[in-house]
C-alpha cells in the first residue's frame, strides 16, 4: 500500500503542479474578475481538475502494483499522463481561443469581447488602420469604447448587419477608441439600479443588498449593465471620477 501511496502522491503532486502553473498563467493574463465570469470558463477548469487532479492520479493508485514488471507499470502510467496531457492540451486552447481581449463601452452598455469572436479579416484590418488598439498575439485585457463610425451611412450598415446576425461593431477593433474617449457619453447612460432593465427583480434585491454590503448607493445614476454573452454584472461607477468602483454579480 505504502507504494501505491508513494506513486499516487508523485502523480498529484506533478499534476497539481502543471495545473497550477497552466491556470494561474491564465488567469492572470486574462481572466481575472470579470474575466473568468462573463466567459463562462468554470466548465472548462472544472473538466481539467476532475481530469489531472482527480482520475489521472486515481488511476495511478489503481495500476500501481508493487509486484507488476515495472515496463508494464511504466506503460501503464504512461498512457494514463498521455490522457492528462491531451486533456490539458484541449482545455488551454480552448481557454486561448476564449481568452478576454477587450471590455467594451458601446451604445449604452458595457460588453465582454473574446478572442474567438473576432475574425482574421477584421484583426488584419485593425492591425493596419488602428494598431494601437488592435489586438496581437500577447494582448491583455483592455477596455476602449467602440462607437459607430462618423459616417451615416457606414454607422447604418453596421447597424443593420448587427440585426440580421453579423458582426457588431465590438468585433471590429479598427473602430476602437481610447476608454477615456468615450467616459463623456458614457455618463449619460447611467441608471440607477431600478432603471437597468436587464435584471429580474429578485436580482435587483440581490443587487441591492451587495450595493449595501459595500457601502455603495442603489439610488444614484451610477450604474450600467456589462454583458459577456448570456452572463451579466452590474458596473458601479464613482460620479466623480468614473472609475469604476465595483462590478458585481446578481446571481
Amino acid at each position: 500500500m505504502k507504494f501505491r501511496l508513494a506513486a499516487f502522491g508523485l502523480h498529484l503532486a506533478g499534476s497539481a503542479l502543471a495545473l497550477t502553473l497552466v491556470l494561474g498563467a491564465f488567469w492572470l493574463g486574462w481572466y481575472r474578475w470579470p474575466g473568468w465570469y462573463l466567459a463562462s470558463v468554470l466548465h472548462v477548469a472544472g473538466i481539467l481538475v476532475l481530469v489531472d487532479l482527480v482520475l489521472g492520479p486515481t488511476l495511478t493508485l489503481i495500476v500501481a502494483n508493487p509486484g507488476k514488471p515495472r515496463a508494464e507499470l511504466a506503460r501503464d502510467i504512461s498512457i494514463i499522463v498521455a490522457v492528462q496531457l491531451i486533456a490539458l492540451v484541449y482545455g488551454s486552447l480552448t481557454l486561448w481561443g476564449g481568452r478576454p481581449l477587450y471590455y467594451t463601452f458601446s451604445a449604452d452598455r458595457l460588453q465582454l469581447v473574446q478572442a474567438s469572436d473576432l475574425k482574421p479579416d477584421d484583426i488584419a484590418i485593425a492591425r493596419h488602420e488602428n494598431p494601437a488598439l488592435a489586438p496581437w498575439w500577447y494582448s491583455r485585457p483592455r477596455w476602449v469604447w467602440a462607437p459607430l463610425p462618423g459616417n451615416a451611412e457606414e454607422a447604418l450598415r453596421l447597424v443593420r448587419g448587427a440585426l440580421s446576425g453579423r458582426p457588431d461593431v465590438i468585433q471590429m477593433p479598427r473602430y476602437f477608441r481610447p476608454w477615456e474617449q468615450g467616459l463623456p457619453e458614457l455618463r449619460q447612460h447611467l441608471q440607477k439600479l431600478d432603471e437597468l432593465r436587464d435584471f429580474s427583480p429578485a436580482e435587483k434585491r440581490t443587487l441591492q443588498s451587495r450595493l449595501a454590503e459595500r457601502g455603495l448607493a442603489a439610488d444614484q445614476a451610477n450604474g450600467m449593465v456589462m454583458w459577456g454573452g448570456t452572463r451579466r454584472v452590474l458596473a458601479v461607477f464613482d460620479l466623480g471620477t468614473l472609475t469604476i468602483r465595483a462590478l458585481i454579480r446578481a446571481d
